[in-house]
């Protein structure tokens, strides 16, 4: 199974969709990325993007081949000079991590087990 993101034409996500493997391979039954856009254009229309449920951060979880930085979702915008999906930026103090192109509070959670919310008027994580 794949999954595919569509981006309109200002490169936000507006759907992910799950293709068959059929779906994805060439004649030698390797996957190939264009093959399994062309499928999605071919029957729905618009631009299509490889995306992985398993990649996070730039890291595949299973050690595989993590696609475009994170796994794409709804209201995600696709960075076509990073390569990489990118969450919308909820809170106006956090910064982009350019490796992992997910976005950094001020100041790291906390670990020692709590639980915290980020509070925006503060800039703090609150309990």
């Amino acid at each position: 199974m794949a999954y595919f993101a569509e981006v309109d034409t200002k490169n936000i996500v507006i759907r992910v969709l799950a293709v068959g493997d059929k779906k994805t391979r060439d004649e030698n039954g390797n996957e190939v990325e264009a093959i399994g856009a062309k499928y999605l254009s071919d029957g729905f229309g618009g631009k299509w993007k490889r995306t992985s449920y398993n990649t996070h951060g730039g890291v595949h979880s299973l050690g595989g081949v993590p696609f475009r930085k994170n796994y794409a979702g709804i209201g995600y915008s696709y960075d076509e000079k990073r390569d990489a999906f990118i969450a919308p930026k909820f809170f106006p103090s956090w910064t982009l991590n350019e490796d992992t192109c997910q976005w950094d509070a001020p100041t790291a959670y906390p670990d020692d087990g709590n639980r915290y919310n980020w509070n925006e008027k503060t800039t703090s994580w609150e309990r």
